[in-house]
């Protein structure tokens, strides 16, 4: 089915409102460093929502034409192909301080494999159905494709949460469940209240978004009282709530097994990567480790004694 015109209009009038300028900073720098491969440059994340560039670390994914192009060496382009994104690290100096990135390498078409209703597991769909900012864009086409995607990523954000919903819901509901099953299926630890806050960010947003894509989802649904909020309806059958629940349930699964896949490789892909790691485990289980993985010559061994203590500490949910 064809993506609304009206939620394609949505996503591009909002991903136009203006980056930071130290962003564009960000940007021009990895530009240089990717050379004539980049096709688009996202932006999004807590410091999008913040307007902010100079507190925390600046969440960008660029889009290349090729992983070969991209890169001076053929393992990362090979990584990257394999198990998409690579992570970056990049810091620059910006006015009294520093500005910091980490950004994601992804190929055009994969964005548009991804966000797709064919592709099963949530990584990207589940991130790029949530406002982004086109902080750069080759040209016009490029730019209508990245707002197709991030349109069609909407439509199958929704389609997979709402079979998980009572069949009267409102919007607040869509996203709220939808954002925590997404988290869920990640090697994430979030907060309900930060789930909560995700949405009151951009209500608006995703208020609109909601009306806009519901004529391309796959199951009827109907606006079932036009009352502040909104209340919808969806006739979807038992089986279909069914085989969703289950699919949420394997998703979480394969989640977590990508999830450690991908730690593994940003040891070696990653800037500091074992630091980055560790980072990165501790932000997204709240459980604290030893940064032992500074120590000695074997971090891959390190890693799998963390992810060990990790498991037996029940971070792994």
């Amino acid at each position: 089915m064809l993506i609304p015109a009206q939620l394609v209009a949505l996503i591009s009038q909002h991903s136009l409102r203006p980056a930071p300028p130290g962003v564009h900073r960000l940007c021009d720098e990895i530009q240089t460093r990717c050379g004539s491969a980049v096709q688009a440059v996202l932006f999004y994340g807590s410091c999008l929502r913040r307007n902010d560039e100079t507190e925390g670390i600046v969440d960008l994914y660029v889009l290349v034409d090729s992983y070969r192009r991209a890169y001076p060496r053929g393992m990362l382009a090979a990584a990257n192909r394999l198990l998409p994104p690579n992570v970056f690290y990049l810091e620059l100096p910006w006015g009294e301080g520093l500005v910091r990135a980490k950004y994601s390498v992804l190929s055009l078409p994969d964005l548009a494999r991804g966000t797709s209703r064919r592709w099963f597991h949530s990584y990207l769909w589940g991130r790029f159905a949530q406002p982004t900012a086109l902080v750069y864009a080759r040209d016009t086409q490029i730019a209508e494709q990245v707002y197709q995607a991030l349109a069609q990523a909407v439509v199958t954000f929704m389609s997979r949460v709402i079979p998980r919903l009572p069949a009267h819901f409102t919007a607040r509901e869509v996203w709220q469940e939808g954002l925590a099953l997404s988290y869920r299926a990640e090697l994430r630890a979030e907060r309900p209240d930060k789930v909560v806050h995700l949405f009151e960010s951009w209500q608006d947003y995703y208020e609109r978004a909601t009306l806009a894509a519901m004529p391309a989802l796959p199951f009827p649904v109907k606006l079932a009282a036009e009352t502040e909020p909104r209340l919808y309806h969806a006739g979807i059958p038992t089986l279909g709530r069914l085989v969703s629940r289950l699919s949420w349930a394997l998703r979480s699964l394969q989640g977590k097994v990508l999830s450690v896949l991908r730690l593994f490789k940003g040891l070696f892909t990653f800037q500091g990567g074992p630091e980055y790691v560790l980072w990165k485990i501790e932000r997204h289980t709240g459980i604290r480790v030893e940064r032992n993985l500074r120590q000695g010559r074997y971090p891959l061994r390190g890693l799998l004694r963390v992810l060990w203590r990790l498991y037996r500490s029940g971070a792994f949910r």
